[in-house]
């Protein structure tokens, strides 16, 4: 049973595999998700990406994760060769629970930080209780 459920689930995440155009190693980023009542957050882990160099869309309840790395300029011969050069692609499915039209994100010191809004609809309400 689980090695059924494990296919389902490969198969279901080669259906998102991104079209390479460009050569090269890409590599699927970490993330740690959090939530709290008013929104989501998605912290990303892409070391050597540059604000400029990340495409972040939303599409068809879908928000697409692309960060290009740029190649290091590497001087001298290698003692030890451990970092390898790539880009970052991840595709996460996003609940319709979302405000799409208010999601915003930064980058800093290689970690996208992407905040997702819940719609008002979803987000607890607080009750004032009277005393008679």
């Amino acid at each position: 049973m689980a090695e059924t459920q494990a296919m389902v689930q490969k198969d279901r995440s080669e259906v998102h595999t991104a079209e390479r155009t460009r050569g090269g190693v890409t590599f699927t980023p970490r993330v740690d998700i959090y939530e709290t009542d008013t929104k989501l957050v998605l912290c990303a882990d892409m070391p050597g990406v540059r604000p400029q160099d990340i495409d972040l869309r939303y599409e068809r309840g879908e928000l697409v994760l692309h960060g290009r790395v740029e190649p290091r300029q590497r001087v001298g011969a290698f003692l030890l060769n451990e970092y390898e050069d790539g880009d970052f692609y991840r595709v996460f499915t996003i609940s319709e629970s979302i405000d799409a039209s208010r999601i915003e994100a930064e980058c800093k010191h290689g970690v996208l930080t992407i905040h997702l809004p819940k719609v008002a609809a979803v987000q607890p309400k607080q009750i004032n209780v009277k005393a008679n």
